[in-house]
């Protein structure tokens, strides 16, 4: 499969999850609106998802495809299946006790993730409640990961894409069932989070069945496979989830403003995913294996090349989903949520912390690209020292700004300090001499940025005409009229980015192509 197939497969079908997420959020939206069990629920989702994306997604993610491709590439399947089979005994050799001292030990926890919460009795225990329902999630997830991880070194890339849609799935039917069998929404959906688990772990075991990859439960040994994957996830736990621990770090600052702030920043946080789901992880994901295969091989120009196409989509993507953020969150986010408990101020506090977030958008997808070219060649050290000085800034930056801007300002410091993210990572690489870019990017570079600047004015146009159907009673209308602006941006970019020369039709064939070498990559 072409680099560019891989990512257009990856984010595609995150696209799909997207979507449904998008339907999920919508309903909880309607039914739980921005109060305290939303809030709870919130907090309570975070948290298994916080370990998820530091642990699962993040550094055993990034530990475990590089050493299982180089097992792949130097010594053949069977030997790469027998490191899977080792990984996944340590994985649950960890993971189980874990999650049941979390569960035990779960109001203690809650006063580090929420200690504004404490305030509220209420509020403290339910969410207790909740996280003690969702946390068992991360056992299951981190088990799909895994068998996500040995997928995608073996270029299929689509099963664990389509993992997610099953977690908003579930959570959709949950809202829908828990009122005719009697029970509290929230508590539903807290349940849910866990029971998608199982369904993801189920699709992800019959698909490496179908690729011909059945892992045995074996005892957990520490071998030499297992030494050097420690050695990786330490590190990497912090490098790969830089974005996470910020994450993290809004939660405890919003719960300590007045009730609502919490839910602003995740429903905000949900569209900024859009674009970093759909273009950040499938480039990431896309990515990973075939630098570590490349730089297993010694093929330093190959490296070259893929992290310059990587660096590319990153900005033909990335940046016009910033602008389209930016200039148009206030009615996306109106047309998307606003009904029923979640009304005009909710929106519009909501797109406010939606537009800070925006800024970061391209730096953050950039980073995915950045840390992979670390990862790939095993170096998790370096991205973990940038991210603790992003971490520290982004803290400091979001305690400045928040008497100030309030929950916006924890947006703000979120989307500032990606891009000093990009700009520590790259100092390093330059002092290494690994970041050695194709004269292809430098060329399209700017004419992307230009092509997004022009978008953002159509974008402003159109809403300014589009306005009196974008606040029109009906919700068809809205959805239609929201549609049409949109479609309108991404086709103004397009057409710029061609004319400009900072796109071309063979980009898009490129997506398309079966062939492992696509059009981008015969240039």
């Amino acid at each position: 499969m072409s680099f560019a197939r891989a990512i257009a497969t990856v984010g595609g079908l995150t696209l799909l999850s997207r979507l449904a997420g998008f339907a999920r959020d919508i309903l909880t939206a309607a039914v739980l609106g921005a109060g305290p069990v939303a809030d709870a629920f919130f907090v309570a989702l975070k948290l298994p998802n916080l370990f998820r994306r530091l642990f699962a997604e993040g550094a055993f993610g990034v530990a475990f495809v590089p050493l299982f491709a180089a097992e792949l590439q130097t010594r053949g399947r069977a030997a790469a299946v027998r490191f899977a089979e080792e990984s996944l005994a340590m994985l649950l050799a960890m993971l189980l006790p874990f999650t049941l001292a979390a569960v035990v030990v779960m109001p203690w926890l809650m006063h580090g993730l929420a200690p504004g919460f404490a305030d509220e009795p209420a509020k403290f225990a339910l969410a207790v409640d909740m996280a003690r329902l969702t946390f068992p999630y991360l056992a299951l997830i981190s088990l799909v990961a895994l068998l996500g991880g040995v997928l995608n070194a073996l270029d299929r890339f689509g099963p664990f894409a389509a993992a997610p849609i099953a977690f908003n799935l579930t959570l959709v039917a949950a809202l829908l069932v828990a009122p005719r069998l009697g029970l509290e929404p929230g508590i539903a959906m807290a349940a849910a989070v866990t029971l998608s688990g199982a369904v993801q772990v189920g699709w992800m075991a019959w698909a490496c069945r179908t690729a011909g990859v059945t892992l045995r439960l074996r005892r957990p040994r520490m071998t030499v496979g297992m030494w050097r994957l420690f050695r990786l996830i330490g590190p990497g736990a912090i490098g790969a989830g830089v974005m996470q621990i910020n994450l993290f770090l809004n939660i405890v600052l919003a719960s300590l403003l007045p009730s609502g702030a919490v839910s602003f920043l995740y429903y905000a946080d949900r569209l900024n995913q859009m674009p970093l789901g759909v273009i950040g992880i499938a480039i990431g994901t896309a990515l990973l294996p075939v630098l570590a295969r490349h730089a297993a091989a010694g093929d330093d120009g190959m490296v070259r090349h893929y992290l310059s196409r990587a660096l590319e989509f990153s900005l033909l993507l990335g940046l016009p989903a910033a602008v389209a953020l930016g200039v148009a969150g206030e009615p996306m986010v109106s047309v998307l949520f606003q009904r029923g408990a979640f009304g005009p101020q909710e929106a519009h506090a909501t797109a406010m912390a939606l537009a800070a977030y925006a800024i970061g958008i391209p730096a953050y997808v950039i980073v995915k690209s950045l840390n992979a070219a670390f990862f790939a060649r095993h170096d998790t050290v370096t991205p973990v020292r940038v991210a603790i000085i992003v971490t520290v800034a982004t803290a400091a930056l979001a305690l400045a700004l928040m008497p100030w801007l309030g929950h916006v300002g924890i947006a703000l410091a979120t989307g500032l300090t990606a891009w000093l993210d990009v700009v520590l990572l790259v100092a390093a690489m330059r002092k290494r001499g690994l970041f050695d870019l194709d004269d292809r990017l430098q060329h399209r570079a700017p004419r992307i940025a230009a092509a997004a600047v022009g978008m953002g004015a159509v974008l402003a146009l159109g809403g300014g005409l589009l306005a009196p159907w974008l606040e029109a009673p009906s919700t068809a209308m809205r959805f239609t009229a929201l549609a049409l602006l949109v479609a309108g941006g991404a086709a103004a970019f397009g057409a710029l980015a061609v004319a400009l020369g900072g796109a071309s039709l063979g980009d898009v064939k490129g997506m398309l192509s079966k062939s492992p070498l696509a059009a981008e990559e015969r240039r």
